[in-house]
Formats: structure tokens, C-alpha cells, sequence
């Protein structure tokens, strides 16, 4: 490798998502081109414009926490905890007073308590300022996701959370693994949440032209780089990786599920919402992840995309896929699995870093479902419909957010030597 540091690997993965309560029941989803878009079931949608979105549907927040510690949560820090409660099965990993100060956790989320905040204002305006729950900080701002799983699992080392927008999770998962690899951690649990599936929170998105609109079909409705997408779908749901560095994995005995590689991250700054049109700043961000994983484009064997299925974001995204990978761009399997989750804002990054896990992992690509009608601007593989097998060694995971932030993550099959 050409960036030099501790080797860092993947040893656990939890997640809750629209296509079910953990990351088997979501990968089988993928493969099988399910779509966990419906209809919204949390609050009378007739209203809004848009009145569906990717629910995280069953959970028991219960089956992770008491009673006492779920009402003092919003929905966003429920989720994540339950999936740091997965990951830390999954990986096997004990934390006691001999390890807790070299563990820590990085959860990023774009907005944070939107639920709590949003109940709270209600009760303000309808039964005044001396009913506002003194909980409505410590629920709402967006650190608490990261906070509650520190407490629930007594990790005592770098602790915060990354905002940036719709890159926060990769944004966190990518921070994590600088701090294990200069030294700093030993094992974070890094990942994103998010749940703002609210009035305001599908309001605001309409009212900026984001979301798609075909009521009449839910399920068809997020359609990335198909040439008749109309924008995105609002998701909810967490997912979290457990990263540790590799002398402390081995020496624990652990079971290691993939290595990562590569982080870039850059800005386009240029608008508030939009791409830069010519993708410079989202091909920055993929050359700096690959510069440090000690890849050439052409070693890369599967992308996730951003794939938002914005007219403006995918063909960007395509462009800068181009830009950075030349002639392998039209070789190289692309899917958005957006197609089937829709797009889960801060939490996004970090659900996205897991297929990529999986693909590796398996040898299946899961597909990009709703690609029917090809866009010419949009002219790339990227995987229409029905998963494929594939032997895929090194992956990419993109992830871009409203304010510029673009970020990138590369994840190899792990090799001991």
C-alpha cells in the first residue's frame, strides 16, 4: 500500500433498514431486487405531495434497551444502538476495563432528532413552554446517536459524530478508520443513522424539488440513472461496522470480514444543493481513495453508487466515474442500491460501505431495480435489474451530500499477508 499505518479491518456489521431488522434479512433483499418502499405508516401522508418512503417497519426498540432508556431516545439513536448491539455480536468483540479507552464510536447523521424535535415544537405551540420535555436537547441534536451507543456499550475512546449531510456515514466510517490507522483507537464502531420519516421532514425535501412523486407507485419510484427518474426517495435506518486494527483482530482471534483501504473526501462548494456539473469534485474524492489504497482504477471490481436518482446527481456521478476510470468505466459493475432502500440521508454511507462488504463477502452484485429506460447521458453497467455473480476483490462505495461534501470508501478482500 502506498499510505502507510496500522491495517484496519472489518470485523462485524449490524444494520436495520427499509428491507428488514438486520443485515441478513437486507442483503437477501438486495439480491432478490426487493424494494422496501411503501406507503408512509408513521403519520397521515394524504397531505404531502410525496407520501411514501423506505420505513424501517417492526422494530422493537425494546429487544435492544429498556423502556426507561428507549423514551429517552429519538428514533435515530434507538436504531443505531440496536445495530451497534448486531455488530458487536457479530463480531465477537468484548469490551471490558482492560480495552474500553482504546475503543470508540463515530456515527454520523445528516439531521439527527428530527422526530423528537418536531413533537416537541408541537407541544409548544398547542400546551406552552412549561411542557416542553427537558429531554428535547439530549434526544434531538444530532451527537446523541453516537453518545447512547458509547453508554449502552461502555466504549470509552474518540467519541463524536460526523455531520455531512448525505456523506456523514461514509464521512464516519472513513474518519474511524484514520484514527485506527495512526494509532489513536484499537476498534471504533462507525456507521450513520438517521430517521426523519416526518411532516416536515418529507415537506422540506418536496419543497426543494428532491423527491420523486409517483404516488401511484411506490415501489418504481426510485429508478436510479433510468432516464425517467424524478428524484429521490426519503429512507430511515442505521448501520454499523465494526473496525479494528489488525494486530489487535488477530491477536483476539477474530473473525475478519474485509479490510479497508482507502478514504477520500473533497468539496465541490459551488451550491447549497447541486453537484458540481462536471464531477471534479466527486472524481477528487475517488482519486484520493484509491491513491491510498494502492489501487489502479482498473483494480476496482464493483462501485456503489451515490445513484440518488436525481437527474442532476447520476448523471454527475456517471460522469466522474468516468473521469477517474477511463475505458474501465463501461466494464466495471455500477448499482445503486438506493433502487431498493431509498435513500437513507446520513445513514446512507454506512449501509452502502456493508454491500460493498457483501459483494466481496458473497460474489453476488445486488442490482439496480426500476432500469428500464436507459439515459444517454447515463450510459455505464450498472447491473439492470437481476443480481449477478462476480469474483470482486476490491470495491467502491460513493457518497455525496447536499452542501458539496463528497466522500469514498474502499473496501478489499482481506489477505493476510
Amino acid at each position: 500500500m502506498n499510505y502507510t499505518g496500522n491495517r484496519v479491518v472489518v470485523t462485524g456489521i449490524g444494520a436495520l433498514t427499509p428491507l428488514g431488522l438486520d443485515i441478513t434479512a437486507t442483503w437477501e433483499g438486495l439480491v432478490a431486487g426487493k424494494s422496501g418502499i411503501d406507503y408512509i405508516t408513521q403519520f397521515d401522508a394524504s397531505p404531502l405531495e410525496t407520501r411514501f418512503a423506505g420505513e424501517v417497519k417492526g422494530f422493537d426498540p425494546m429487544e435492544y434497551m429498556g423502556r426507561k432508556e428507549a423514551r429517552r431516545m429519538d428514533r435515530f439513536s434507538q436504531l443505531a444502538v440496536a445495530a451497534s448491539v448486531q455488530a458487536v455480536r457479530d463480531a465477537g468483540l468484548e469490551i471490558d476495563d482492560t480495552n474500553r479507552g482504546n475503543i470508540g464510536v463515530l456515527i454520523g447523521s445528516g439531521i439527527g432528532g428530527l422526530l423528537t424535535m418536531s413533537e416537541q415544537v408541537r407541544i409548544l405551540i398547542e400546551k406552552g413552554p412549561d411542557r416542553v420535555s427537558p429531554f428535547l436537547v439530549p434526544m434531538m441534536i444530532a451527537d446523541m446517536a453516537s453518545a447512547q451507543v458509547s453508554i449502552t456499550l461502555g466504549a470509552r475512546g474518540p467519541n463524536f459524530c460526523p455531520t455531512s449531510a448525505c456523506s456523514s456515514g461514509s464521512d464516519a466510517i472513513g474518519t474511524a478508520y484514520e484514527i485506527i490507522k495512526r494509532g489513536d483507537a484499537e476498534a471504533m464502531f462507525a456507521g450513520g443513522s438517521e430517521a426523519i420519516i416526518t411532516p416536515i421532514g418529507v415537506a422540506g425535501f418536496s419543497a426543494n424539488r428532491a423527491l420523486s412523486t409517483r404516488n401511484e407507485a411506490p415501489q418504481q419510484a426510485s429508478r436510479p440513472f433510468d432516464a425517467e427518474r424524478d428524484g429521490f426517495v426519503i429512507g430511515e435506518g442505521a448501520a454499523i461496522l465494526v473496525l479494528e486494527d489488525l494486530t489487535s483482530a488477530r491477536e483476539r482471534g477474530a473473525r475478519i470480514i474485509a479490510e479497508i483501504t482507502g478514504y477520500g473526501a473533497s468539496s465541490d462548494g459551488v451550491h447549497i444543493t447541486q453537484p458540481s456539473e462536471d464531477g471534479e469534485g466527486a472524481a477528487r474524492a475517488m482519486w484520493m481513495a484509491l491513491k491510498k489504497a494502492g489501487l489502479a482504477p482498473s483494480e476496482i471490481g464493483y462501485i456503489n453508487a451515490h445513484g440518488t436518482s436525481t437527474p442532476l446527481n447520476d448523471k454527475v456521478e456517471t460522469m466522474a466515474i468516468k473521469t477517474v476510470f477511463g475505458d474501465h468505466a463501461h466494464s466495471v459493475p455500477i448499482s445503486s442500491t438506493k433502487s431498493m432502500t431509498g435513500h437513507l440521508l446520513g445513514a446512507a454511507g454506512a449501509i452502502e460501505g456493508a454491500v460493498c462488504i457483501k459483494v466481496i463477502n458473497t460474489g453476488v452484485i445486488p442490482p439496480t431495480v426500476n432500469y428500464n429506460n436507459p439515459d444517454p447521458e447515463c450510459d455505464l453497467d450498472y447491473v439492470p435489474n437481476q443480481a449477478r455473480e462476480a469474483r470482486i476483490s476490491s470495491a467502491m462505495s460513493n457518497s455525496f451530500g447536499f452542501g458539496g461534501h463528497n466522500s469514498v470508501l474502499v473496501f478489499q478482500e482481506f489477505r493476510g499477508a
